[in-house]
């Protein structure tokens, strides 16, 4: 049973800033000010670049192979199935351990204007995951539609702290003085600020999970990740261009509400509430997007015979992969209420790493030459590589041995469910030739998959005709 086609380009690009676009912007400038002062502002450029490098990969990767299941079913076609299990699965990890952080930080937020004790909190965060998981069974169409309006509810507060803050500048020259001194603790934490600003521009590659719901994907699914992404670095390094001109560092540093409190200097109590709701709306828009995308990850790896059948099933009603999305949300339930939110966070970090240097190096063997509207596919691959592996080396060796264990954990399961029969997957999403074709050609050396993944793309790299 295939799923509904009713996303739009315009879904799709709110989808994608709606899935980056989340509780990070609202509580990072605080800690960046902290760390490396005004210069913070240059790594929001340099993050958004590197965002847009890796966004685009993703695009062209998806122009290429559009297919539902994304990082997956890019490395599954450029290398095979065991590859393309070790970055569906190191996305998994990192998207479901993500989840929880809107639920926490939701009732956090909450707390601004409504008092919770411990009981209230855990209905708070009950509450807020059972909606979002409610929407998404209901249907891809309803979760678009509702995270268009989120999208532009979580970036009204911004726009209007940029016009006001940036305003204020221009009208004040002396708020100019807030910049100064530009880097008063030096850059020693660059690599710090680097994780926390790309944590922030994170979730892109959620915005080409649901494309075998998107009209016309090999076309919007590229148009929708660029777009979304352009429109993200603007509002993001004007917000910190406004913030750190409003507000001195020292203030923003011992805020846990940054924008918040610019908006309160700019505004008075009226903008405290407007930026509060903003938030608000900001976390619930992310994490009902997080539920959209990563559902259909574990529902295209469970289709292909890599999990359990039954997260494969479609609703027959609602043409939805429900049961994904409710073990999704059972596990945020509960990560919610027995974890803090850096443990979450570091987790996540290294096993994104991951699965984008799977994705990069996919790409340099999907890429063909000759193609129009994909400028800069020979170098992006490389840039994107070095990026990842960069993020990967940014993180403390607490998130490297976590991060590492948690994949690793991941190749039992795969040789587990990799033994499925063909007949065995017969009526899901695939054909059952298709699927036997798989399972002849599926490598169960998993010890050898490294050489084979080298020596694949040095061969197509080598047969590939010069441009």
């Amino acid at each position: 049973m295939g799923l509904r086609r009713d996303l739009s380009y315009f879904d799709l690009m709110n989808i994608v800033i709606g899935a980056i676009v989340g509780s990070d912007i609202y509580i990072v400038p605080g800690i960046t000010a902290g760390l490396i002062g005004p210069f913070a502002i240059v790594v929001w450029i340099v993050g958004g670049v590197v965002a847009m490098v890796l966004a685009m990969v993703f695009g062209y990767c998806a122009y290429y192979v559009p297919k539902v299941g994304r990082s997956y079913a890019y490395v599954s076609t450029a290398f095979n199935d065991f590859w393309g299990f070790v970055a569906g699965w190191s996305m998994c990890i990192a998207e479901i351990v993500a989840l929880p952080v809107f639920a926490i930080v939701f009732a956090s937020y909450l707390q601004y204007f409504v008092p919770l004790d411990g009981e209230a909190q855990f209905a708070v965060k009950t509450l807020f995951v059972v909606a979002f998981v409610a929407v998404n069974i209901r249907g891809v169409k309803a979760a678009g539609r509702l995270n268009d309006v989120l999208t532009l509810a979580k970036l009204t507060p911004l726009l209007l702290i940029i016009l006001l803050g940036v305003g204020s500048l221009l009208i004040d020259p002396k708020r100019f003085g807030n910049y100064t001194p530009f880097a008063p603790f030096g850059l020693g934490s660059f690599g710090t600020v680097m994780v926390l600003v790309f944590w922030a521009y994170a979730g892109f590659e959620l915005g080409s999970l649901p494309s075998s719901e998107v009209v016309d994907p090999k076309k919007n699914v590229p148009r929708a990740l660029i777009t979304g992404m352009a429109i993200v670095v603007f509002f993001y390094v004007l917000t910190n261009v406004a913030v750190f001109g409003v507000i001195s560092s020292a203030d923003l540093a011992r805020s846990s509400v940054p924008l918040v409190l610019a908006s309160t200097a700019l505004l008075g109590t009226a903008g405290a509430v407007i930026t509060g709701v903003g938030a608000l709306a900001s976390v619930s828009g992310t994490d009902e997007t997080e539920v959209l995308g990563t559902a259909r990850l574990i529902y295209a790896m469970s289709a292909d015979g890599l999990l359990p059948k039954a997260l494969s099933k479609v609703h027959p009603r609602f043409k939805t992969p429900y049961v994904a999305i409710l073990l999704e949300g059972a596990m945020a339930l509960a990560l919610s209420l027995f974890t803090g939110i850096s443990q979450l966070i570091s987790f996540a970090v290294f096993n994104l790493g991951v699965c984008y240097l799977l994705v990069c190096l996919s790409l340099a063997v999907l890429k063909r030459s000759g193609e129009k509207g994909l400028p800069g596919q020979g170098l992006l691959p490389w840039a994107g590589a070095l990026i990842s592996v960069y993020l990967l080396y940014s993180t403390s060796l607490l998130d490297k041995v976590a991060g590492s264990v948690l994949v690793l954990l991941g190749v039992p399961v795969y040789l587990f469910f990799s033994k499925t029969s063909p007949r065995e997957l017969e009526g899901r999403i695939v054909s059952e030739e298709e699927v036997f074709g798989r399972e002849l050609q599926r490598q169960h050396a998993f010890l050898a998959n490294f050489v084979r993944m080298a020596r694949a793309l040095r061969k197509r790299l080598a047969r590939r005709p010069k441009a």
